[in-house]
């Protein structure tokens, strides 16, 4: 150590003595032989690389079976706790050493206010008004069992450290951790179950809001007790305080926020001087409710809950949530886990007492639930999932944990079990669900899962994928343009497609589940597209004659976004899926891309769907506008047919759109020249075929035929369809066919072929940028393609058993062809 200084006081010196060194925070570097580990900065950082290393690599483990971040963390402070790597001396020593404990604890908790300070800003006043009274009832009814749960057994816990006249903080620090549910957390698992679409995901993230809530009145009460030890006349003064720091946020510095906002022009982003006022704002909040007696979470939490929703939430939330829940929250679990010591609990007694506390306080939430959702008519098993969804734990319970470890209400044993109690009572939930509710899928079969295979007379359903609003006007054109009818009209269920990330995610979904009144503004910028693309489709549907419209909002990670869409189309029965492709036109006709993960979820989209897909290329299919019955519009539409159950589904979409009075179709078949060539050279009318063998290429033209020959037959007094044939022999001569006719057209139809292998599309694939799209669909929807027209490129759905079902129905139609 450089520069040692010698300290002589008096032994019974009763002022306290603070030791300080300023060297000690950076070192002159290993060359001058000094340690970097002893000194602060040095420390610090590389305790901070070790925490977010583990705690990464404990996602990564735990991934797969779909549990929460914060049971990651915690299991990485764990870890690296006393529990495990801190049990041998040398590196407990080197790594965290008790010296460098006060500035890890310091960041930690400036993490945890800021997170707090998040909440508080991905929860709206307003939205919190419109919460029903149902999930008010099963959020107080799922809090009163496991908080008796845990008010009984919190004597057991204090005789860990016979502190009886304590007994009055215990139970309400015990009660709360069992009892509350974590909001934040919650919507993380219900994306990932795929349940936060659903009638029980929106009951279950209002009661979870509730308890949020009430875990924050519940930290305040628990803080003032542990602080009196007993209830006393001295929690008025912190009472009356913290009821005027409210009112103050309320009256002085929510106008104070709304001034900003009416300061700044819309569309401008916040000044940095408004960001700093915030900031600060923020630690100032932590300040004052800290001098005052309850904790600094709690004033930045108020402080968030006063920031007006809009731009200025949105923009602060952008800025600060990477940096809080990747850097600095994973610091708050760590510390905690470094205070954890599982070893602790080292006898069969103190393990029972745990196992019986996770299972009487789960079974007391789910008891709870269960009764308030009979009462509103809820299946058992509905209100029994309600119950195990709401056993969620997350940042507010494990600070409740630290505060009564840091107020000594609770011992390290005690600590240690309400540590371990807080992540299984999380961790069993995605395995609870599992076992309790089971969603049956395909309960109702049906075979029109393919264009091909519905009725010409009869409903025509779509399911169609919205990204962001520039897809809205080619899409609604699209669909107008295939022909809605009094004989076969169009239901479209239309799905806003949004990426779950973080507490404005959080904040969308308490929106969208609470409130469906369109005289409330959007509060941020994806709530505003989807009311913005939802409107468009009412318009849509109130001026078009034969379309019925349902709009919904999928809001999940973009790695699941495709479970959602199929599962959509499972359980209202379309016959196709209508997604947009991952890049845009831009001015000078280059394709852009938007958006790569839209490519990986149109890719899994493609490969689990359970009806026909068509991948939408937008070049401007949207230069008219829905017009009156008695003003037509003019399409120029070309289908390219090559063959195979793709090119017959694009076909069997285009033949709708041929009824359209305003569609021009253009039908050009490519046929393999020198294979024309051979059977007419080979072909003799005295030749008696004695054996034929029918290979599946000659079955999949025997198909192709018929449909051709069918369409030409209905069509052949149709003026406004045209039929050609083009003889190619090779990949060349067919991209030169195709561009030949691109000026001429506004949408290309064309069929995916994956699988197909002709010479007709030889050399095409082998400079393929999206194989997704087929050959001949990535080629129409390069830039290298100099074209205007937009292209659908459609995927034929071929499950068990359609292809029979498709050979059944060919048959049928071509009997009754005139």
């Amino acid at each position: 150590m450089a520069k040692e200084t010698a300290l002589a006081f008096d032994v019974n010196e009763t002022k306290p003595i603070i030791c300080y060194a300023a060297t000690m925070i950076t070192s002159e570097g290993v060359w001058n032989k000094q340690n970097p580990l002893n000194y602060s900065l040095p420390l610090f950082l590389l305790q901070l690389v070790l925490v977010l290393v583990v705690t990464r690599l404990f996602v990564y483990v735990l991934k797969p079976i779909r549990q929460p971040r914060v049971i990651s963390e915690l299991m990485g402070g764990i870890i690296l706790g006393p529990s495990v790597l801190g049990k041998n001396q040398t590196f407990s020593d080197a790594v965290f050493p008790q010296r460098g404990e006060i500035l890890l604890e310091t960041m930690a908790n400036v993490g945890i206010v800021y997170f707090m300070f998040l909440v508080g800003v991905g929860m709206d006043a307003a939205s919190l008004r419109r919460i029903g009274r149902k999930a008010v009832t099963i959020a107080v009814l799922g809090m009163i069992l496991p908080f008796a749960v845990g008010a009984v057994f919190s004597a057991y816990l204090i005789k860990f450290n016979g502190v009886a006249e304590r007994s009055t903080a215990n139970i309400l620090f015990i009660g709360s951790i069992l009892s509350v549910a974590a909001f934040p957390v919650l919507v993380r698992i219900l994306a990932e179950l795929k349940f936060i679409n659903s009638e029980l995901g929106r009951i279950a993230l209002s009661s979870a809001l509730v308890n949020d809530l009430l875990s924050c009145l519940l930290l305040v009460l628990s803080v003032n007790l542990a602080q009196r030890n007993t209830p006393s006349i001295t929690l008025l003064p912190t009472f009356l305080a913290s009821i005027g720091f409210i009112v103050f946020n309320i009256f002085v510095v929510r106008p104070l926020m709304l001034w900003m906002v009416r300061k700044t022009p819309e569309g401008e982003t916040f000044s940095d001087f408004y960001m700093c006022i915030i900031l600060a704002g923020v630690m100032l909040s932590g300040l004052i409710t800290d001098a005052i007696g309850t904790h600094a979470v709690f004033g930045a939490f108020v402080f968030g809950l006063t920031i007006p929703h809009g731009p200025l939430g949105l923009s602060l939330v952008e800025r600060l949530e990477d940096f809080i829940t990747l850097l600095l929250l994973p610091l708050f679990f760590a510390s905690t886990g470094l205070k954890t010591d599982l070893g602790l609990l080292d006898n069969f007694q103190e393990w029972a007492t745990l196992v019986t506390l996770v299972i009487l306080a789960c079974v007391g939430k789910i008891i709870g639930t269960v009764i308030a959702a009979l009462y509103y008519q809820i299946s058992v098993r509905d209100g029994a999932v309600l119950g195990l969804l709401l056993n969620t734990k997350g940042v507010v319970e494990i600070i409740v944990i630290n505060i009564g470890k840091d107020q000594k209400v609770l011992t390290s044993e005690s600590f240690a079990t309400l540590m371990l109690i807080s992540v299984l009572m999380t961790a069993i939930i995605v395995p609870g669900m599992s076992l309790i509710y089971k969603p049956v899928r395909g309960v109702i079969p049906y075979k029109r899962r393919t264009i091909q295979l519905s009725q010409k007379e009869s409903e025509f359903r779509v399911l169609v994928c919205i990204h962001t609003p520039r897809n809205v006007p080619t899409m609604i054109n699209l669909l107008d343009a295939t022909n809605p009818s009094k004989k076969s009209p169009i239901c479209i269920y239309m799905v806003h497609l949004t990426e779950l990330s973080g507490h404005a995610s959080a904040l969308i979904l308490v929106q969208h589940h609470t409130s469906k009144d369109s005289d409330h503004p959007a509060c941020n910028k994806t709530q505003a597209q989807s009311e913005h693309i939802v409107n468009a489709f009412r318009n849509y549907e109130l001026q078009a004659s034969n379309v019925s419209v349902q709009p919904s909002t999928v809001i999940s990670p973009y790695s699941t976004m495709h479970e959602d869409v199929c599962n959509l189309a499972q359980e209202k029965r379309v016959a196709f899926i209508i997604v947009p492709f991952h890049k845009h036109q831009t001015v000078d006709g280059e394709m852009e891309p938007t958006n790569m993960s839209h490519r990986s979820v149109n890719i899994n989209i493609l490969s689990q769907a359970p009806c026909s897909v068509g991948i939408l290329v937008d070049r401007g299919f949207n230069t008219s506008t829905h017009l009156g019955p008695d003003q037509q519009k003019s399409h120029n539409v070309a289908v390219l047919f090559f063959g195979g159950p793709d090119d017959r589904e694009a076909l069997s979409y285009a033949w709708r759109m041929s009824e359209n009075p305003g569609v021009n179709l253009t039908l050009m078949r490519f046929v393999y020249a020198e294979e024309v060539l051979h059977q007419h050279s080979d072909h003799s009318p005295d030749e008696s075929t004695v054996l034929t063998v029918n290979t599946d290429k000659d079955n999949q033209k025997k198909l192709d035929d018929r449909l051709i020959s069918w369409f030409r037959t209905s069509r052949e007094n149709d003026a406004s369809v045209v039929y050609m044939e083009k003889m190619v022999n090779n990949g060349e001569q067919t991209v030169a066919a195709i561009r030949s006719m691109d000026d001429v057209h506004d949408l290309f139809i064309i069929g995916r072929g994956e699988e197909m292998k002709s010479p007709l599309i030889a050399g095409l694939t082998d400079w393929s940028e999206c194989p997704e799209l087929g050959a001949i669909g990535d080629l129409l929807a390069s830039s290298d393609f100099a074209a205007t027209a937009s292209v659908l490129i459609v995927q034929q759905y071929l499950g068990e058993g359609m292809e029979e079902d498709i050979l059944e129905t060919d048959q049928d139609e071509q009997t009754l062809t005139p």
